[in-house]
């Protein structure tokens, strides 16, 4: 289990929402796993419900129909999203697109657009990779052609998580082609705008329940009003958030390799061979000794870097060295506790198989380990 109780991170109202977030997977998310994972896309209605729960978007202000809590909720949420070894778009939505809206949008689309993410009523992704451009986001080729008082978008975006289920994309697009990171934009595309076209639900190595897709933008007008922030102000919006998107991708790392290590735990207590467990066996022993020790320090690091970031203090470094050390080592425990498993590790229908498929994209997406390492090394 993920040592919540010996967290001095999380106070009594933490720990009653980490109860009501346990109870509502066990009861809505948990029983549905395997079919997800087999359609390959959450349903519509677990949004709802979630919503319903109060599991999106807790920070949102009352105002726009929020709880107006601090981000220890929504690591909560991913927390324990992360051990039950689902990908659902959840976190997508209340740690990374949220903010976006509520950073940045007018008081219209603030009103338009933030009660119906917190119900789950709307579902919003974030459209920035594209065939030619991943971590390096100036490369953007998607353009966003300004006639009057709309704007034009036209370019294709690949690698798009809730791509297939969104009624909102945040679109990343190039204002002005020519002026290099100050011609990039933050445009809203509704869904159901004219040319607009979702392409495959991308068949991945893991997280298969969560639908990443390709979109096509071919002539789609929308009105001025659906700027995101300023005009030409994207890449430095991008920038000042992405720091929040790794440390949710640490959050969710982290809980993955305890899940894969008390898989493992479970597994070799119970599993015997040459007449004993293989527990039993120093080799096995030693291994999740050192896999314990890592996941100690680990989750000590993890709410460091939170209280951090509540305090308004974590530096963009600092947030990549948290989602570089903590998916390399979800990664390491992953692969350790498959191992462990010998060949019933390597059967799709085990969790330890579904843990180490998931696990593998986290050193890629929201910023590739290279990526982390080359932001670090600039800081020194």
């Amino acid at each position: 289990m993920i040592p919540a109780s010996s967290r001095t991170l999380y106070d009594e109202d933490h720990v009653l929402f980490r109860d009501q977030v346990r109870r509502f997977f066990d009861r809505a998310l948990i029983p549905n796993l395997d079919r997800w994972e087999a359609q390959g896309i959450v349903d519509r209605t677990f949004w709802r419900a979630a919503g319903e729960a109060g599991l999106l978007c807790p920070t949102v202000s009352p105002d726009y129909g929020g709880l107006g809590l601090d981000f220890r909720f929504n690591a909560i949420v991913g927390e324990e999203l992360a051990y039950a070894g689902s990908s659902a778009g959840l976190t997508l939505q209340s740690d990374i697109v949220v903010s976006y809206i509520e950073h940045l949008g007018s008081e219209a689309q603030k009103q338009r657009w933030l009660p119906r993410m917190i119900s789950g009523e709307t579902i919003v992704a974030i459209a920035m990779s594209e065939p030619g451009a991943g971590s390096d986001l100036q490369g953007v080729r998607t353009t966003a052609r300004r006639e009057g008082d709309s704007y034009v978008l036209n370019g294709a975006k690949t690698y798009i998580t809730n791509g297939q289920l969104a009624d909102l994309v945040i679109v990343v697009a190039k204002t002005d082609p020519a002026a290099g990171a100050k011609g990039m934009s933050l445009i809203l595309v509704e869904a159901d705008r004219e040319g607009f076209a979702r392409g495959r639900n991308l068949d991945k190595i893991g997280q298969h329940s969560a639908d990443t897709s390709e979109l096509f933008f071919n002539d789609v007008r929308v009105p001025h009003s659906n700027l995101l922030g300023d005009e030409g102000r994207g890449f430095a919006a991008l920038m000042s958030e992405l720091p929040q998107e790794r440390l949710s991708i640490a959050i969710q790392a982290q809980a993955g390799a305890q899940r894969a290590f008390d898989e493992a735990l479970a597994f070799t207590k119970d599993r015997k061979a040459f007449g004993q467990t293989i527990f039993a066996f120093q080799n096995t022993r030693f291994t999740l000794a050192d896999a314990a020790t890592k996941l100690q320090v680990g989750w000590a690091h993890l709410d460091w870097a939170i209280a951090r970031h509540v305090a308004g203090a974590l530096t963009t470094a600092e947030a990549s060295a948290a989602k570089l050390h903590h998916t390399e080592l979800q990664n390491e425990i992953c692969d350790e506790a498959l191992q462990l498993h010998g060949g019933a590790g390597y059967m799709n229908e085990s969790m330890i198989a579904r843990l180490w498929r998931d696990a593998r994209v986290t050193r890629i997406y929201g910023g590739a380990s290279e990526i982390m390492k080359e932001i670090v090394a600039r800081s020194l």
